[in-house]
């Protein structure tokens, strides 16, 4: 088996750059409402209220995260599962996307973690702005406040990233080969939507801990992960783990839906424009 051309990687980075950005904008924009009442959920101790106002508070500093944290996760994950795939057997084909998916979020985790931080303690009503809340973090809690929670973060953005394209990669994998053909827009949508929702659902309470941790501020009430989840249990019961699983199954499924289904789209349009040239030459 040859070699995989330096060309051929840069093309696979640039190309899962492209459509990495596009998709995490699509459904980051789309879905920020229901992120934000999440959030809220989360954050609330005891039988707080919900505010629905503001439900757009902080999207645009948000995008200016996501866009190169969803560039880089997928600019990092297409060129790693094709090697790991070439590396591994077909039968251990899930084990390379698992692989492939975890590299990409500690990746990614450098942008998203900052951009996280910031975009919920803006939902949460601390900060009307992401400069404000930058400025004012790293003044009181320091370049650390920045990546608060990013240990709980990695807890939960590693196994979600890695189950859930290991899930939406299977599947697609044992579609196209009982369709015995490529699998149309709404078949990756479909098939996104149920990997999200799925590992949404499975990886919640890491979720509830990541939110409590990195909206805690300078109060600091938790000492760390596991003082986190021993004060939510004393002092709320094991179900507040779960807090806010409705909405983000909801929100993950309809994302992964539209994350895949751009992401699948986009790849195609970049592939087919990258086919047009080869195909103009020939003919010259």
């Amino acid at each position: 088996m040859e070699e995989e051309k330096p060309f051929d990687f840069l093309r696979i980075l640039f190309e899962g750059i492209i459509a990495g950005g596009t998709a995490g904008v699509v459904v980051e924009t789309a879905l920020y409402p229901i992120d934000t009442i999440k959030t809220r959920l989360q954050a609330a101790r005891g039988g707080g209220k919900i505010l629905l106002k503001g439900l757009y508070s902080g999207l645009a500093g948000n995008l200016a995260g996501v866009l190169p944290a969803s560039a880089l996760f997928v600019g990092v994950y297409e060129p790693t599962k094709q090697k790991l795939l070439k590396l591994f057997p077909e039968n251990l084909s899930a084990v390379a996307h698992l692989t492939a998916g975890a590299i990409g979020g500690i990746a990614a985790s450098l942008i998203r973690v900052p951009t996280e931080v910031v975009k919920q303690r803006m939902q949460t009503g601390q900060f009307t702005s992401a400069s404000n809340a930058v400025h004012v973090i790293a003044s009181k809690e320091g370049f650390k406040g920045l990546y608060a929670g990013y240990g709980s973060f990695l807890l939960r953005d590693l196994p979600f990233d890695a189950i859930q394209f290991c899930i939406y990669e299977q599947i697609r994998i044992g579609y196209k080969a009982a369709a015995r053909r490529d699998l149309n827009d709404p078949e990756n949508a479909i098939i996104g939507a149920f990997a999200g929702a799925l590992t949404g659902a499975i990886t919640t309470p890491l979720d509830v801990i990541k939110t409590r941790l990195m909206v805690q501020g300078s109060a600091n009430q938790y000492k760390g992960i596991f003082d986190c989840v021993q004060t939510i249990i004393r002092e709320e019961g094991p179900s507040a783990l779960l807090k806010g699983i409705q909405p983000r199954v909801l929100w993950i499924g309809i994302g992964g839906s539209i994350f895949f289904g751009v992401l699948e789209s986009t790849k195609r349009l970049l592939a087919e424009r990258r086919s047009k040239p080869t195909q103009q030459s020939k003919h010259d």
